[in-house]
């Protein structure tokens, strides 16, 4: 088990449950604006919200926008120490640097007494573009090179007594994050920011992340998770979720099993499906439901769910607990269904 360390009240690592993050993509110094994608993106499930600081008027900005943020803040900081000691002085809950391209080690010391003042943790952030080129030189442009300099970065900062640290080693390849993260994960004890970065747009995006995030959480590698997609922050924080909800570590939702359709298929498995996922996308308690093709293997195969249908060629079979309730006539198989769901979440709200 990792260590923990506290963002404002939102603990990270230790055994707490593993949070979602993203960031905003406006700028810091618009703080009506920040604070309007801050909410919206509290309200699809974000836990903890980064913002960049590249300006002092950005570090200036932080302290009204902390002031009012729903959400813990973490300040983004590259290059300029001068930028993250001002974001620790102007309310930042949380640092996120890469001590190796933030300047000698003079500054950083001003940087991790910035941080001790004010009682925040840092995050060292590594990413495949900043991996000091002697690590380079010694082990190629490798994930265990990633996780040295990662590691060199953590020896600093304990060297100046500071402790209070999150780690995050991303490539935008997968395979290659995932090793550096299993690397990293067998030589310290520190909590994991997860990630694949610069994954890219939805469409792949999502698949890279599923599989990266996914592999590490299977493995009990991550305490938290940032999905990068080239998208909404809000769309980040929803696929981190159906992420965890996917690898089992989520279990407040509604989830829709469905059969992928084959010639036996008997009604509308692909219309039936959307219509129940749209009827329960808001619902946060633990329910399965099947929406099957047909009735040669419909039931058998939806035992695992608590409700659902079975496709036949004019009417179907309405299941609960493995158990046939009801044959209803197609036309009304989703009318029958949704009474059902009804009644299922009635009972689990008791």
């Amino acid at each position: 088990m990792t260590k923990q360390i506290l963002v404002k009240d939102i603990p990270i690592g230790g055994g707490a449950p593993i949070t979602v993050q993203s960031m905003t993509n406006v700028p810091t110094k618009d703080v009506t604006a920040c604070l309007a994608q801050i909410e919206r993106l509290k309200n699809v499930g974000c836990d903890i919200v980064r913002l960049s600081v590249p300006d002092r008027e950005s570090a200036f900005a932080l302290r009204e926008i902390t002031d009012q943020s729903p959400l813990p803040v973490v300040a983004d900081i590259h290059n300029d120490y001068k930028m993250a000691i001002l974001s620790a002085e102007n309310g930042a809950h949380k640092l996120r640097i890469n001590p190796s391209n933030i300047g000698n080690q003079s500054k950083v010391r001003l940087v991790v007494d910035a941080a001790k003042d004010a009682g925040i943790p840092i995050r060292i952030g590594v990413n495949g573009g900043s991996i000091e080129k002697d690590l380079v030189e010694k082990y190629g442009y490798t994930p265990k090179a990633m996780a040295e300099s990662c590691l060199k970065s953590v020896a600093l900062l304990e060297s100046f007594g500071f402790y209070d640290l999150v780690l995050s080693v991303k490539f935008a390849g997968v395979a290659q994050t995932v090793e550096a993260y299993r690397y990293l994960s067998r030589v310290c004890d520190y909590p994991l920011h997860i990630g694949v970065t610069e994954a890219g747009t939805p469409s792949m995006g999502e698949v890279k992340s599923a599989i990266g995030i996914g592999a590490l959480l299977l493995d009990g590698i991550g305490d938290t998770l940032r999905v990068s997609l080239t998208d909404k922050p809000e769309n980040e924080v929803i696929y981190g979720h159906r992420i965890l909800r996917a690898v089992g570590l989520k279990s407040d939702y509604v989830e829709v099993i469905s059969c992928p359709t084959c010639a036996r298929t008997a009604c509308d498995v692909q219309g039936i499906a959307n219509r129940v996922e749209e009827l329960v996308k808001n619902i946060r308690i633990p329910l399965k439901i099947a929406v099957m093709g047909c009735t040669v293997n419909g039931v058998g195969e939806g035992k695992q769910a608590d409700i659902g249908i079975a496709g036949g060629k004019n009417k179907s079979i309405l299941f609960e607990n493995g158990n046939v309730i009801e044959t209803v006539e197609n036309d009304f198989i989703f009318e029958r269904l949704a009474l059902l769901i009804d009644k299922k979440i009635k009972e689990k709200r008791q």
